[in-house]
């Protein structure tokens, strides 16, 4: 099987979607389903039965579909009593996985031992099975000797920790599955970059048959979230941060409530802030209650992005209608640019894209300046009870600058429009005075900064990615030079940055 798919031709299709989600899927589960029909499955890690009957608990008052019950995590486990226990006393439906330490997992022990437990799981109630594609055989030859129940659906799995392979390979991959008797198919693979979630999604959009396609780590997220856009059976959300059954995971809590889950189908738009590091931005916090609230379909996502260019070329369709931009590529995203506003041009650097929905174009401008000269100056004007004053509080005022890139420039021209004096310090020498000429102001070391204090009641922003994940406790200059300013700004607060 191959996959001609684009994301730029069919993110926004029907694609024949309704066949590969099984209309009783979308009927059992939590009563808090939405319109579209893809699942949120818990995965339970205890390491006890009790511990795991009280999760399971939890992953229904917290609007769970189904639990994937880990066998694997269990450290005391007698199968005859234990499997019969969970299916018992669970309350929502119940997805067995035995998984092994050769596909990820933590059970190390027989294999027949192992295919065993999860036949008894079949034949004791359970609503699905996950057995991988490498032992799929083995495991078929187990249930002919009894007969498969009806109500119980086989999830045959693969899982891929190195890479995404090609769409054709995947293609392949997704039919040996389909031959080996799945009644669902699961691919799991692992992003390098983000553009390899395209893959994915183009392999998802197009299957014949229920289809679990995600790509683990934190480039691959966005998988998880917009499945529902492109048909995906299920999506996996954990009970808690840091409680994770695969790398990249979001918690249930996330996927409903922050990003309105339940509320993404194949027709809604996908915005996102596009960074590395982002998973510090709050941006989606503030913009996907922002679409709840106005009734707006749209999804707004952390996109962590090694190659800007690159992503933007790969998510073409006008279904990935606009980005926010944060450091470090305000700068390389103005050239991918169709049309750039002419202040963003005059500052070298852009922290908002909008896609064209007529021609898929893209139109950037640069909203960094505003926000932070008009926030800054609003703590100028508390300080100084001059509110209602038409000129600015930074006139004349002594401004540092630190860092020379996008926001660096966005920060260093909105100050230089207000009338201050502008100083501009950098690791890197040459790229602080080639700012500082642009905009007319003076350019520093970053060496020299902690000895610079001319004058008391100075300005300082700080542009870096110190303060950002996971120098989060570092500052950029030393607490005792920090004394000859009245005012310190930290960039990683840019309101357009959230």
């Amino acid at each position: 099987m191959t996959c001609g798919f684009s994301v730029s031709q069919g993110a926004g299709c029907d694609c024949g979607r309704s066949g590969r989600a099984a209309p009783e899927a979308a009927k059992m589960g939590s009563e808090g389903i939405g319109k579209n029909s893809t699942l949120i499955c818990v995965p339970l890690m205890a390491d006890s039965v009790d511990q795991m009957l009280v999760d399971m608990n939890k992953a229904k008052s917290r609007g769970a579909d189904l639990v994937e019950v880990r066998l694997d995590s269990l450290k005391r486990f007698n199968p005859s009593q234990d499997v019969e226990t969970l299916v018992k006393r669970c309350r929502l439906p119940t997805l067995f996985t035995y998984r092994p330490n050769w596909e990820g997992g933590l059970y190390d022990g027989d294999e027949n031992s192992r295919l065993d437990v999860l036949r008894l799981a079949m034949e004791l109630g359970a609503d699905y099975i996950d057995v991988e594609l490498q032992v799929i055989h083995e495991f078929n030859s187990f249930i002919m000797q009894g007969k498969k129940p009806a109500k119980c659906k086989l999830i045959v799995s693969s899982h891929n920790y190195q890479n995404t392979p090609s769409v054709e390979d995947l293609g392949k991959l997704v039919a040996r599955i389909q031959a080996a008797g799945a009644d669902i198919v699961k691919i799991a693979t692992t992003a390098l970059d983000i553009a390899d979630v395209a893959r994915v999604f183009q392999i998802t959009v197009h299957s014949q048959v229920p289809i679990i396609a995600m790509v683990m780590g934190e480039r691959g997220l966005m998988s998880r979230i917009l499945c529902p856009k492109f048909g995906g059976y299920l999506t996996f959300g954990s009970l808690e941060s840091g409680t994770v059954s695969a790398p990249g995971q979001p918690t249930i809590e996330d996927l409903v409530n922050l990003y309105n889950f339940r509320q993404i189908g194949p027709d809604t738009k996908v915005f996102g802030i596009i960074g590395k590091p982002v998973s510090h931005s709050k941006a989606p916090m503030l913009y996907n209650e922002a679409f709840k609230q106005v009734g707006f379909n749209g999804v707004y996502l952390h996109l962590l992005v090694d190659d800007v260019a690159n992503f933007l070329q790969t998510y073409s369709s006008t279904d990935f209608a606009g980005f926010s931009c944060t450091i470090p590529h305000k700068e390389a995203a103005l050239k991918c640019c169709d049309e750039v506003d002419p202040i963003a041009k005059s500052i070298g650097a852009v922290n908002c894209i909008i896609r064209n929905s007529s021609d898929g174009k893209l139109f950037a401008c640069n909203t960094d300046y505003v926000g932070a000269i008009t926030a800054i100056e609003d703590a100028l004007r508390g300080s100084h009870h001059v509110n209602g004053s038409t000129v600015s509080p930074l006139a004349g005022k002594l401004f540092v600058v630190i860092g020379a890139g996008g926001a660096g420039k966005a920060l260093a021209y909105g100050a230089k429009e207000k009338g201050a004096r502008v100083v501009i310090a950098n690791c890197t020498y040459d790229r602080a005075k080639e700012l500082a000429d642009t905009v007319g102001g003076d350019a520093l070391s970053l060496a020299d900064l902690n000895s610079f204090h001319p004058e008391n009641g100075m300005i300082l922003a700080n542009t870096t990615s110190i303060r950002m994940q996971p120098k989060v406790d570092e500052t950029p200059v030393s607490k005792e030079a920090l004394r000859s300013y009245s005012l310190v700004f930290d960039a990683v607060y840019i309101p357009q940055n959230y």
